[in-house]
């Protein structure tokens, strides 16, 4: 069985509470979307901060505007340390999605840890080779971007934010 791994990591000048309380907001993911993807929250969820067994439903536009339904669940919350999204349906065939946050000194370090795998068997492994892969680092390199722009840039010792991209 054939899936994938995407990691990054990103350092921020913020608090630990700040950070958190802006990635644990379920309406803040289309600010860090682009805008091509077409994301749009669908689910009034009736909750300002994340919680176990929540359910959010968004439309997205991932290949060529063609809209698409998709719903996950958060399965694991651990309030300031981590939580898990995990597809329920969507483009996907599997999508484990945890998001760690750290306090470092001078800010906050978050990693994500993506597990996924596509569908279609040979035609996912092509579609993963032709453009997932990339698109997927494309919306990561968006988010590390305007996080910086909303957040400032964290430096520490002369070095800049660290990205980590691993297959």
């Amino acid at each position: 069985m054939s899936y994938h791994i995407l990691e990054r990591t990103q350092l921020l000048p913020i608090s630990l509470t700040e950070a958190w309380k802006f990635f644990s907001a379920p309406g803040n993911l289309k600010h860090i979307t682009p805008a091509y993807m077409g994301f749009e929250v669908i689910s009034d969820s009736g909750s300002e901060t994340m919680y176990p067994g929540q359910i959010i439903n968004y439309y997205v536009k991932p290949l060529f505007g063609f809209k698409m339904f998709w719903m996950t669940e958060i399965t694991h919350v651990k309030d300031q340390e981590y939580f898990i999204d995990e597809q329920r349906f969507g483009p996907y065939q599997f999508w484990h999605h945890t998001h760690f946050f750290r306090e470092v000194p001078g800010g906050v370090e978050m990693r994500d840890l993506v597990h996924y795998r596509l569908p279609f068997g040979p035609f996912g492994k092509l579609a993963y080779a032709l453009f997932v892969k990339k698109q997927l680092q494309e919306i990561f390199d968006f988010r590390n971007q305007v996080l910086i722009e909303r957040f400032g840039k964290f430096a520490e010792k002369g070095e800049a934010n660290t990205l980590l991209n691993k297959k």
